[in-house]
């Protein structure tokens, strides 16, 4: 049996479709009769073909792989890593224990492959490999979003950090900037958020009514940590769920999108001038229990481009308190 875990951005799809996405070669009619026979299980019970699907939901999967998929997978097992995507990699570790390896994800690397991607942090944890196990991915980020990201060094590490995930036990706070200064300076943004398709052909996640049916349910906190005058804030964010692009599509809904954010922008509003163009959000702090008991807690040094914006508004990284004293997601 494997077990997978639905990412953020598979929230809300029928299973099925998410089924159809990941094994091609297994018809419909395969499909439904190993839903009827119980062999599919989504967090260990049985599921109908039209379930939709929630972020961080675990389902249990028979063998399907056909020989020239898992021939495929070896082949790609095997890549040679580049010299300098391993010292990326290496570089990457700001923390390790014998459960856990967390990185400070940098902005730009994709954390699971797709038509466009070559390298990604799936494709290179075996860099990271220790004594021959792989690590396991429990979560992820945007490919444009750097920061805190963590690995399973074993099975019974990933299935505690997912459950974590999945049950909201997790406390996490991301640093941005935004344009203006949002008013009030501190509250819930609470928004439901729903897919739809765009101009260009692509996705985006937009506000969606109440009486959407496929509307899922959105809450991002936010704390103004400092301004730039009126044109620019640092802002803190604490996201309560965790839907695909919620922090950029509820700073965009509130009238203050992300600085460098091409996918959620106004056309009102400029770029950044002297600021670097890319993505202004950075996993800055994650804090959950850990695999092994107690708390585990990670913080993460800016990347380049944030931090050499935040030189130039003047911003002190080294200055911040904590925005969500005593606060629990």
């Amino acid at each position: 049996m494997q077990h997978l875990q639905v990412q953020p951005d598979q929230a809300g799809m029928r299973l099925d479709r998410w089924f159809r996405s990941l094994f091609p070669h297994i018809s419909h009619i395969q499909l439904v009769k190993l839903l009827r026979k119980g062999q599919i299980r989504v967090d260990g019970g049985r599921a109908k073909s039209s379930l939709r699907l929630e972020a961080w939901q675990m389902i249990r999967v028979p063998p399907l792989a056909t020989p020239d998929q898992s021939k495929h997978r070896v082949k790609q097992e095997k890549r040679a890593v580049p010299p300098h995507l391993q010292d990326m990699m290496l570089k990457s570790v700001i923390y390790e224990d014998a459960d856990v390896i967390a990185l400070n994800k940098p902005s730009g690397l994709a954390v699971q492959g797709g038509s466009k991607t070559d390298w990604h942090v799936d494709a290179l944890l075996d860099v990271l490999s220790d004594k021959g196990e792989r690590p396991r991915l429990v979560h992820r980020l945007d490919r444009d979003t750097s920061g805190v990201m963590l690995l399973a060094k074993h099975r019974k590490a990933a299935s505690s950090l997912t459950k974590a995930f999945a049950e909201r036990e997790t406390r996490k706070t991301y640093w941005a900037l935004v344009h203006g200064v949002p008013r009030p300076e501190q509250g819930d943004i609470k928004l439901k958020l729903v897919k739809r398709a765009a101009g260009d052909g692509n996705e985006r996640v937009r506000p969606a009514e109440d009486t959407d049916k496929e509307a899922m349910k959105a809450i991002t906190r936010f704390n103004v940590v400092a301004r730039a005058g009126q044109i620019f804030s640092w802002v803190a964010f604490m996201p309560i769920t965790g839907r695909t692009h919620q922090i950029r599509a509820h700073a965009l809904a509130i009238g203050h999108p992300l600085v460098g954010d091409n996918k959620y922008s106004l056309p009102e509003i400029e770029a950044g001038g002297e600021l670097p163009n890319k993505l202004h959000l950075h996993a800055r702090m994650i804090d959950m229990p850990h695999p092994s008991g107690g708390r585990l807690t990670v913080a993460a040094d800016l990347q380049a481009h944030m931090a050499e914006s935040w030189n130039l508004l003047g911003f002190e990284p080294d200055d911040y308190e904590d925005a969500f004293p005593g606060e629990e997601s």
